[in-house]
């Protein structure tokens, strides 16, 4: 088994082609909204976002998610999702996790949307296959450009350490061993520019909602292009 890692749209376009499963690693918010999404049962479809979700939306009978601070019941804020229905369908645009997901939908390697609250589970699921790409989101930074997210780096290297711990012999890239000693010294997330960011606007429960580790035990595959719990 061999877990290499890159970061954003084109890491995953890069890994993905040579990859038997690519995991999506957006904590604040996208994997960490999914993750809690399927576990209730819930269908997800991931969408870059625009009018083409809300066209999505009607196409598969699902319900548009908001933007954080929208007036819709349910958003890409993770507690938004607490009282999240089974068998409720929902689109969950958003610019950095769901793009990604939305992109590699049509690639040969299996999605997997992982966070900190699945991690365990996340690798229990891949831990037979050859090739895993672990690809952390980040953020964007005002020009569009890629900003490495410290809470996407921490969830990868969660990730990566379950591997480890279940198969001693994995080969980590550089890159992926990088993650897995970040993970070891975890930091709040409270503390990192998205969490506090989140904090001052108001959302501290979705900052603790998605620190939790191992709290979930739900991994979203994306089948037909929606995730749904393995």
């Amino acid at each position: 088994m061999r877990v290499a890692l890159e970061w954003g749209p084109v890491g995953a376009a890069v890994l993905g082609a040579r990859s038997d499963v690519l995991v999506v690693v957006d904590v604040l918010s996208f994997s960490t909204a999914v993750t809690m999404a399927v576990e209730c049962g819930a269908q997800v479809w991931a969408h870059p976002g625009g009018p083409g979700a809300a066209r999505l939306a009607e196409d598969v009978g699902a319900e548009l998610a908001g933007t954080r601070g929208s007036t819709a019941p349910v958003t890409l804020s993770p507690a938004s999702l607490l009282g999240l229905g089974a068998g409720a369908r929902l689109v969950l645009p958003s610019p950095n996790g769901s793009t990604i997901a939305f992109a590699a939908a049509g690639g040969s390697a299996e999605v997997v949307a992982g966070c900190l609250r699945n991690a365990s589970a996340v690798a229990q699921h891949i831990r037979k296959v050859e090739r895993i790409a672990l690809v952390p989101a980040g953020e964007r930074w005002p020009d569009g450009s890629l900003r490495p997210a410290y809470e996407d780096m921490v969830g990868a290297g969660a990730i990566a350490d379950r591997l480890q711990v279940l198969d001693p012999e994995v080969e980590l890239t550089p890159e992926t061993e990088a993650v897995v000693l970040a993970f070891r010294a975890l930091r709040p997330l409270e503390l990192c520019p998205s969490g506090i960011e989140l904090v001052e606007r108001g959302y501290a429960e979705d900052v603790r909602l998605a620190s939790e580790v191992d709290a979930n035990a739900a991994v979203p595959v994306l089948v037909d292009g929606r995730f749904i719990a393995s």
